[in-house]
């Protein structure tokens, strides 16, 4: 896996995609989206043609606690080392982690965009970018922090909200760095997220 895609498929672990072991040594990329966002779905296989063979698979989730019916789609590379390298670097016991020496791979500002088209959101109101974050220790946090600074120069703050998740919160002059680092990385579909 040449840099560029390992620069790519960085930024997918640190947003959607899932990395599902297969093996001692093996691992493959499990992706999944609404069916709104296939274009960008589409984007991301076709960055690893070398993984992703076949069509996503469309199916239908219902969630009884907002009584809606949600559509999205599935798509499952197949299964390599190079793969399995990554998750054991951002995985623990099936628990996605930020790894200590993240800021040696988080290094290229199209995994930031990969990453802020994942989980992303842009307030029109407030011109201000946030990226939501998973559940993350604060040491992982700082790591995940200083590799921002460090590598790019952009310092978004932390906010806290409900049930103790946090954000990264953009404000406005760090928003405009964040978007001039990543807007020529940003797909058709996906540039409601910087406008």
């Amino acid at each position: 896996m040449n840099k560029h895609k390992q620069s790519i498929l960085t930024g997918m672990i640190l947003g959607d995609a899932y990395l599902q072991k297969t093996g001692k040594n093996n691992a493959r990329i499990r992706l999944e989206h609404s069916e709104k966002s296939r274009d960008y779905l589409l984007w991301k296989g076709a960055c690893f043609p070398e993984y992703f063979q076949g069509k996503p698979k469309r199916y239908v989730r219902f969630n009884p606690i907002f009584k809606k019916t949600y559509i999205y789609l599935r798509w499952q590379s197949s299964a390599s080392p190079e793969i399995g390298k990554l998750q054991r670097l951002f995985y623990i016991d099936h628990k996605k982690i930020i790894p200590k020496d993240l800021d040696e791979l988080l290094v290229d500002p199209i995994s930031l965009a990969v990453w802020y088209q994942d989980d992303g959101y842009y307030y029109k109101r407030d011109k201000m970018a946030y990226i939501y974050l998973p559940r993350i220790s604060s040491d992982e946090l700082n790591v995940l922090m200083h590799t921002l600074q460090k590598n790019f120069g952009i310092n978004p703050r932390v906010k806290v909200k409900k049930r103790g998740n946090r954000v990264l919160v953009f404000p406005v002059e760090e928003t405009k760095k964040l978007f001039s680092l990543i807007e020529p990385y940003i797909i058709p579909s996906m540039r409601y997220k910087i406008s």
